[in-house]
């Protein structure tokens, strides 16, 4: 099986480059490391260093002719969407229409796409099924919700097969303390620099925070499950920030101090998926819990941070 993951050296990508590489798969990457790292990918696979947005990327694709496509590179930083809306537009709506036209001609048998909570907004509610309205609050959200209509619309008029995958707050290894769903990987940044964590807002908004190696599963379940689907990957636990603060003092062993500032402009205020579509149609379940997930990526910053 040969495959294609766009930002493969990224924090997500990096990890399913390693579990497709694990099954066999022959590997490519496609990343421009901005935000990737070299230190991050797998010497297994084959680093191709290009813009998703290039002609480059589609000619890479055209030539390798993948059987599965999974495309994670992404602009994730809901603040700076919020700050330069046209650069976020054209790597999240631009450049995954280069990849779906390349993947249409290359006639790969499967697209599959990493999308996000922030497509619903701040929806009051407190578990998000599939069938929510979808109200962005974030140019971020925006592009994400953008980009899953035309992967939609490659299906109906081209017939190219995917699978759209909503995932809540990932966390883990590797994770740089920036981006959408980056503040575990932030606290535990700081916790090695001055020890002093800064909050934005009250601290009891609440994520959905799922393992990274629970949504790399969940990525390899779509190759085979969840043909022209919409599906959220997630815990379906809600976990407030200052929750994280007490759980990671423990861990730390010590009191750890912090600031509370204001809300930024964007931020979604509760966030929770219901998961029982992903494991009725994926055949998945999420298999690492907050404490454990918490320790390892813990452990991983204090060896390499």
């Amino acid at each position: 099986m040969k495959v294609i993951v766009t930002g493969g050296a990224g924090f997500i990508g990096s990890h399913l480059v390693d579990a497709l590489i694990l099954k066999g798969a022959e590997v490519h990457i496609l990343d421009n490391l901005v935000a990737g790292q070299l230190v991050s990918v797998n010497p297994k696979a084959e680093l191709h260093e290009v813009d998703i947005c290039s002609e480059e990327a589609k000619s890479i694709i055209l030539h390798v002719k993948p059987d599965a496509v999974f495309h994670l590179a992404a602009q994730a930083d809901v603040g700076m969407s919020v700050q330069n809306p046209k650069y976020d537009a054209d790597v999240n709506i631009k450049g995954t229409i280069n990849i779906l036209e390349a993947s249409r001609d290359a006639r790969v048998k499967k697209f599959i796409f990493a999308s996000t909570s922030a497509v619903y907004g701040n929806l009051k509610k407190e578990f998000l099924s599939e069938n929510e309205t979808t109200i962005p609050a974030s140019y971020y959200g925006l592009s994400k919700l953008t980009a899953e209509s035309y992967i939609r619309l490659f299906y109906e008029l081209y017939r190219l097969p995917y699978t759209i995958l909503r995932y809540a707050n990932v966390y883990g290894p590797r994770q740089l303390p920036k981006g959408e769903g980056g503040v575990i990987a932030v606290f535990l940044n700081r916790l090695k620099t001055d020890g002093t964590l800064s909050v934005h807002g009250d601290g009891e908004q609440t994520r959905d925070f799922i393992y990274v190696t629970d949504i790399v599963a969940a990525n390899i379940a779509a190759l085979d499950r969840g043909a022209q689907q919409t599906i959220q990957i997630s815990t379906s636990k809600k976990t407030s920030i200052n929750d994280i603060l007490k759980r990671l003092a423990v861990i730390h062993g010590q009191c750890i101090q912090t600031v509370f500032t204001a809300p930024r402009e964007g931020d979604i205020k509760h966030s929770c998926l219901n998961n029982e579509k992903a494991q009725n149609v994926l055949n998945w379940h999420p298999t690492v819990d907050i404490l454990n997930g918490l320790n390892e990526t813990y452990d991983f910053h204090q060896r390499n941070s």
